[in-house]
């Protein structure tokens, strides 16, 4: 699998350098995607949630707001 790739842009010198991320990189790489996807399927899974408990209760979304206010 190749690494994604960083674009560095030197605007002294309008130099432009694209390389794969190193090891460092790559690592911080793969733990922000798996924060991203986790924060993710936290939301997806607190909204299913929510929306099992309006099934339960038999009420729709717009009831559920005007009893909470």
């Amino acid at each position: 699998m190749s690494r994604p790739i960083i674009k560095i842009h030197n605007l002294e010198t309008d130099e432009v350098i694209e390389r794969e991320m190193n090891d460092d990189e790559f690592a911080i790489y793969e733990l922000d995607l798996a924060k991203s996807q986790a924060e993710i399927q936290a939301k997806i899974d607190a909204e299913n949630a929510r929306e099992a408990l309006l099934t339960r209760l038999g009420i729709t979304e717009e009831e559920a707001k005007l009893l909470l206010g």
